[in-house]
């Protein structure tokens, strides 16, 4: 009998893959070979979006108000030019007028043909003055037009300068929003994928900085725009809303809403990968729709804590979190969270 050959390569390639099998679970929960994975780069773009944003904003309001300085510069510049323009016409309305009067003459036929010394001496040092006055006010106008002209110069030259800075951060906004928005489809895909299969890929810890809030209770996001509400109707449900949906990109940090214990985390039905918080007194808040969690259950988070990532998983028409307060942790007993929010001092609008 021929006896079997060991391929040099097959032993280290099972190893590998035992090694593989057995670390699945734990590998889900980073991504990209970092702790928090593709989650803390979601929010890591979100961060530098926002950033870059405010600075091209920034620059684009300097950039106006150098605009508008350059066009109100170059205003006066005109003024001052139709001023020299009307004072050369003076001068020479004058000097025709001296001359029809015997201006032309030499001053000996001026002394003959005038009345008398004196008139012709007043008559001259008026037409004298006249001409001093007139080259006075056009020496100085052209003097106001040379420093309109250089202010005008340079607050065109600042203008073109941050026109040009902001080209170049408008081209890095729209590089960073073009990773976030790659990124954040990763991201959706994943949350999307554990849904079908109903089970969560592990609590994927954010980096965060201490909440430090001083009040025991906050809004569940930083940023966002409000849209339905509690008990509204549509055809979207069975019957009526029984939360808060607050509209938000995918990747928002989504904050506990008080402290309290994690009770529930689901990754499957119609709300997607969830979270539920009981909280001191009996009441339960609800996150939804959720495209990653930070938290596991059994875990005490505090106000202002993040407990996962905002994201479309189950039911849902487009990115939003959908905020519960319920009086058990099932679905059912909710109660207006507005309301709830508002008697314990925090107002969302």
């Amino acid at each position: 009998m021929r006896p079997l050959r060991r391929h040099p390569l097959l032993v280290p390639a099972l190893l590998c893959a035992l090694a593989l099998l057995a670390a699945g679970p734990t590998a889900a929960k980073g991504d990209a070979g970092d702790p928090g994975g593709l989650s803390t780069e979601v929010v890591r773009l979100f961060e530098e979006a926002s950033a870059a944003t405010r600075r091209y904003e920034e620059g684009r309001k300097e950039a106006e108000v150098q605009r508008a300085r350059a066009q109100r510069l170059e205003r006066l510049l005109a003024r001052e030019q139709r001023s020299i323009a009307a004072l050369h016409g003076d001068l020479g309305r004058i000097a025709r007028a001296q001359y029809r009067s015997g201006g032309g003459l030499p001053h000996t036929a001026q002394l003959l043909l005038a009345d008398s010394p004196e008139e012709l001496m007043r008559g001259q040092r008026a037409v004298w003055q006249a001409d001093l006055a007139v080259n006075n006010a056009v020496t100085k106008s052209r003097r106001a037009e040379a420093r309109l002209a250089a202010d005008e110069a340079k607050a065109a030259k600042a203008w073109q300068t941050l026109e040009r800075r902001n080209a170049r951060l408008a081209e890095m906004k729209q590089g960073i929003e073009q990773r976030l928005e790659a990124a954040q489809s990763t991201l959706q895909g994943q949350a999307d994928a554990s849904v079908a299969a109903g089970a969560c890929r592990g609590a994927v810890r954010l980096d965060q900085s201490e909440p430090g809030f001083a009040a025991a209770w906050v809004a569940p996001l930083e940023t966002y725009e409000l849209s339905a509400g509690f008990g509204s109707g549509g055809e979207r449900w069975a019957s009526r809303h029984t939360g808060q949906d607050f509209a938000v990109d995918i990747g928002a940090p989504v904050r506990s809403v008080g402290e309290g214990r994690v009770v529930k985390v689901s990754c499957g039905g119609p709300f997607g990968v969830e979270v539920v918080v009981r909280h001191p007194g009996g009441y339960y808040t609800q996150y939804a729709h959720l495209a990653s969690v930070a938290v596991d259950k059994g875990e005490r988070v505090a106000a202002g804590q993040w407990v996962g990532q905002s994201g479309t998983s189950g039911n849902s028409t487009g990115p939003h979190l959908h905020f519960e307060v319920r009086l058990t942790p099932y679905h059912g007993s909710g109660v207006d969270p507005m309301g709830w929010l508002a008697e314990r001092g925090v107002q969302v609008s």
